[in-house]
């Protein structure tokens, strides 16, 4: 009989890949959601990756509350904690600790309780690559999974704090924890490449904005390109590899200027790609515009900067190797057309 693998914010950009892609790989899939409406939007939208959606279930669970998270896990053999808060307003500086750092935190211990009442083996968790670099971004270079952004840095992102703080805490849990469950964190980049739907874009808007001529110009900032369906199948890796097992790894990709990317949405779009702005935008810009545009702050402390992170050890324990950023912006941007999801 196959085993279950539970997966957190099933209707998440990132987490419609995993289920995809574990059904293929001959799992059952039990996928949270938090509003059963939008459980059968999320079946359809995986049809096309995966030809067994009859071995996918859904249960009811929200990172804010305790209830339903029992019953989720019960039955599991793995867990793919992908469920992460993302809201502008937060990033904006607006309620942090309500809207972004409080259910990142504490929905993580929910699914670790839950997980180790029911007996898993092991967690996945999906961190972020900014929970690994230098606070500042002031110095460049080179950073492997050793480093730990540094919380009490004042005028921290939200969103990176909020990585941080609930990888940190999913750690001290694992820490005061005595039972045969292990975990293991997987720390990402700028996730792009294919939407399974419309309606859930994710990182992938960045590129939706490019092609519909949203931006008027690209800020001097630089992406670890990560195509989405390399880090579902660095999650799946994780899930079953012994190697893994209490483990952070960086699942960066190339790297692009913001610059490099709208090139190759040019080039390579052809007649679509003609509305990509290939101007590059001054920084004296970029900090202007954030008097009117408060999410653009988060980008301030990376303008300019080359900080880059090493998979090398995903590539030696896991056998992990991303394909080029290129090809998964390009594809992000084919299938954003596809699905008509590009503005304007």
């Amino acid at each position: 009989m196959p085993d279950t693998v539970l997966v957190t914010g099933g209707t998440g950009y990132v987490a419609g890949w995993c289920i995809a892609q574990l059904l293929e790989s001959g799992y059952d899939v039990r996928a949270t959601v938090r509003d059963t409406a939008r459980a059968e939007r999320l079946r359809q939208a995986v049809v096309p990756e995966s030809a067994r959606t009859g071995r996918l279930e859904f249960a009811v669970a929200d990172l804010n509350s305790d209830e339903g998270w029992t019953k989720a896990a019960d039955g599991c053999a793995y867990v793919l904690h992908v469920a992460s808060p993302l809201s502008a307003d937060a990033s904006a500086g607006k309620d942090e600790e309500r809207a972004l750092l409080r259910p990142a935190r504490d929905g993580a211990l929910r699914v670790l309780r839950a997980a180790a009442d029911a007996g898993v083996r092991r967690v996945v968790m999906t961190s972020a690559a900014n929970a690994a670099s230098p606070t500042s971004y002031t110095t460049e270079g080179v950073t492997d999974e050793t480093l730990w952004t540094d919380l009490a840095t004042p005028g921290l992102p939200a969103y990176r704090r909020s990585k941080t703080a609930a990888e940190r805490a999913a750690w001290d849990f694992m820490a005061a924890y005595d039972g045969p469950m292990t975990l293991t964190t997987i720390l990402p980049g700028a996730v792009f490449g294919p939407v399974l739907s419309p309606e859930v874009l994710g990182s992938a808007r960045i590129i939706a904005r490019l092609v519909g001529g949203a931006m008027p110009g690209t800020p001097h900032v630089g992406l670890e390109v990560v195509d989405v369906r390399d880090l579902a199948d660095i999650h799946i890796r994780a899930m079953h590899a012994p190697e893994a097992a209490g483990q952070r790894f960086l699942a960066t990709g190339e790297f692009l200027w913001m610059y490099d990317i709208a090139l190759a949405l040019r080039d390579g779009l052809g007649e679509a790609g003609h509305k990509v702005p290939t101007r590059r935008l001054p920084n004296l810009v970029v900090r202007a515009a954030t008097l009117f545009d408060p999410s653009l702050r988060d980008v301030m402390p990376a303008l300019g900067r080359r900080n880059r992170h090493s998979t090398a050890k995903a590539q030696t324990l896991l056998g992990w190797l991303p394909r080029p950023g290129r090809d998964s912006v390009l594809d992000c941007a084919r299938s954003l057309i596809d699905h008509g999801a590009v503005p304007g």
